[in-house]
């Protein structure tokens, strides 16, 4: 998003928190007011003291308690202010992140799978951090920044004509000066975000994959490819720093020229006569009180540009729009396991074709296989059936019903999956069981372990069900990680199965007692088996053989063994492996 785009959209988040805006402006203008006040008093009172030993007090009697009341009142408006300004960033930063969040979990798995997870990651902690710093400086110090010129403007025209002027006309030499500078950094800044991206990047990857990195002796090609980038990094964050740092000292001069044209022009008017020098002091006071905001604003102008960057590749993910291939019309879904593809393609990229026409008809409750060599579009029709990612053309249906016009979390109910690459949330036992059925029963969600062999290892855990796992599941062995997943789908029991690889990571003894569970719950289910083994495969009412996206075989296992085809060298390859 350009800088303009993400400008308004921040406005746009800001006018959902419209009752503190309004508190945070009222009670800015009553703490500048107050603070205006105090010039114009500290003022009378030095035009009181008449000559040395010549002072009304009486007169300041008056004037010094009413300077303090002021002052107090100030003071509490500004830290109330200060409180409403964190609330509203941090109401907005919880905005932005939930709206994040809620995108990512929507988002297609393409777009997903088309991005770094470590540059999503560093969007919606890192930038969104650094949006919520640049927008809490700029509360703080914007608003009553503004009111404080405008209300410092209004006293000097009141007391002098003539300095008013002097300051109105060279004002806009600090603007343009500050403007100019800003305009370069926002570029430096968002160059430097997407570096610390890359950089979150490697580091999510090498500590996710901290074993094979050790196992290969790669750690310092990761060291020199760490190195390469904070190098990049340090040098985008000094060339941004620096550019922008240029703004405060250069702002700086001008508004001590001001200050010092004001104190010129009001010695004049003292000796002429015309100012006392009681106001010659609070216009001294409102010329150092105009300057102040300026300095401020220039130096938060720093923190406001690398916001505005952060915030506009947040904003890139936020405004991310895919187009879906049809009406998700369908409002109630209960099938009964018919699968049909009518000359479906697919390609992840438009250069690469990989289904080109892929036609098949899957009756209720079929055990269906699917084989072939790595890259042949396997687990690429599963990514399809679940509606990962949707046809490029032809129709894929379930029960007659193009699943197109079915909204994918309806289809996925519909389907049990169990995937070679487990995933555990960071929870109990219990609740990675009952994921798909969080309503489910004690005895339920043991009665699904046990068909799974997954109670044995469970009861020798500390805190059996209640065991917290850490994310991934990282305290239990791949075996058990995947026994928990088979319990998971064991329990759900929907109409459609999805086994892929199912038990590539289970001893040859427990796969045996897996396949006798395996069996009972594919009893009248429609399954889909990708498999290597021939003992998982050998027994389905069809296999499909596939290659270069297209079925080239298809059939039981003793009729494609005795055509003497792919599928037989495939079964020889592997006994003789």
């Amino acid at each position: 998003m350009n800088k303009k785009d993400t400008i308004r959209r921040v406005l746009r988040y800001l006018g959902h928190q419209k009752l503190f805006l309004a508190l945070s402006l009222l009670l800015s203008a009553l703490s500048v007011i107050c603070s205006l006040y105090v010039p114009l008093l500290i003022g009378d009172a030095i035009d009181v003291i008449i000559d040395k030993g010549n002072v009304d007090f009486a007169a300041l009697k008056h004037i010094l308690p009413k300077a303090a009341l002021v002052i107090g009142v100030s003071a509490i408006a500004s830290w109330i202010t200060a409180a409403i300004n964190n609330a509203i960033t941090f109401r907005v930063v919880r905005e932005v992140r939930e709206e994040f969040f809620e995108k990512i979990s929507r988002v297609p798995v393409s777009y997903l799978d088309s991005r770094d997870n470590g540059d999503l990651v560093s969007r919606m902690i890192s930038d969104v951090d650094q949006f919520s710093d640049g927008l809490l400086m700029g509360f703080s110090q914007f608003f009553t920044g503004i009111v404080t010129i405008i209300g410092t403007l209004f006293c000097m025209l009141l007391k002098s004509p003539l300095i008013a002027l002097v300051v109105v006309v060279l004002t806009p030499l600090s603007l343009l000066l500050a403007r100019f500078i800003a305009s370069r950094t926002y570029h430096l800044f968002r160059e430097q975000a997407a570096v610390r991206s890359e950089q979150t990047g490697i580091v999510d990857e090498m500590i996710g994959n901290r074993k094979v990195v050790t196992a290969f002796a790669h750690e310092e090609e990761a060291l020199a490819q760490f190195g390469e980038v904070n190098d990049r990094l340090t040098k985008a964050s000094l060339r941004a720093t620096f550019f922008s740092s240029l703004t405060n000292p250069s702002t700086r001069i001008i508004n001590n020229t001001v200050y010092a044209v004001v104190t010129l022009t009001g010695a004049f008017s003292v000796l002429r006569g015309s100012l006392s020098v009681g106001s010659l002091s609070a216009l001294l006071g409102y010329a150092g009180q105009y300057a102040k905001p300026f300095n401020e604003i220039s130096g938060v102008i720093t923190e406001l540009q690398n916001a505005l960057a952060c915030a506009g590749r947040v904003f890139d993910v936020l405004s991310y729009e895919w187009e879906e291939p049809a009406v998700e019309s369908v409002t109630s879904f209960e099938p009964v396991g018919g699968v049909k593809a009518e000359h479906v393609a697919f390609s992840y990229r438009p250069d690469r074709p990989l289904i080109r026409d892929l036609n098949i008809d899957v009756k209720p409750g079929a055990k269906i296989a699917l084989v072939g060599p790595t890259g042949c579009g396997k687990t690429t029709l599963i990514n399809l059936l679940m509606r990962f990612y949707d046809v490029n053309d032809g129709v894929l249906s379930v029960d007659g019903t193009d699943i197109r016009t079915i909204p994918r979390p309806m289809l996925r109910k519909q389907f049990g999956m169990v995937l070679q690459d487990t995933w555990l949330a960071e929870g109990t036992i219990r609740d990675n069981i009952a994921m798909g059925k969080p309503d489910a029963t004690e005895e339920e969600i043991i009665a699904a372990a046990k068909a799974s062999h997954a109670h044995s290892f469970i009861r020798r855990l500390p805190q059996g069900y209640d065991t917290v796992l850490r994310v991934g599941g990282d305290d239990l062995s791949a075996g058990q990680k995947q026994l928990l997943c088979i319990a998971r789908v064991m329990l759900c029991l929907p109409p459609m199965l999805i086994l892929d690889e199912a038990t590539s990571s289970i001893d040859t003894r427990t796969e045996l007692k897996i396949q006798d569970a395996f069996a009972t719950m594919m009893k009248g289910r429609t399954t889909f088996i990708v498999a290597h083994r021939l003992s998982t495969i050998r027994n389905a009412n069809c296999i499909l053989v596939m290659k270069d996206g297209d079925i080239i075989e298809q059939g039981r296992h003793d009729e494609l063994m005795e055509k003497g085809g792919f599928y037989k060298e495939l079964v020889l390859a592997g006994r003789n492996s």
